[in-house]
């Protein structure tokens, strides 16, 4: 029963990263530079530390703990929050 429940356990925490995978995005600047300057430059910025989060991924061989993984999640939602302050304010 033991073995069954830890099973269930495995399973589950593998579909739950599988999932955290796919809505993970690699950030991309979108926003245009010429309305929203400084929106740009911080989208700018997300790329860059992506970029470097990945590279310290391979360089360490995927061995940081899962707080690299989780800083780029971050980065991705960071990046998804300018994009619709961008639009926001264009809709304004």
């Amino acid at each position: 029963m033991k073995r069954k429940i830890q099973l269930t356990v495995a399973v589950l925490v593998t579909l739950v990263a599988g999932c955290l995978a796919l809505f993970a995005q690699t950030p991309v600047a979108t926003i245009d530079p010429s309305r929203h300057g400084n929106l740009w430059s911080a989208q700018q910025s997300i790329v860059v530390a992506y970029q470097k989060i990945a590279n310290a991924q391979k360089a360490n061989h995927g061995r940081l703990g899962g707080h690299a993984a989780r800083a780029k999640d971050l980065l991705s939602q960071a990046n998804q929050e300018l994009t619709l302050a961008a639009e926001f304010a264009d809709a304004r």
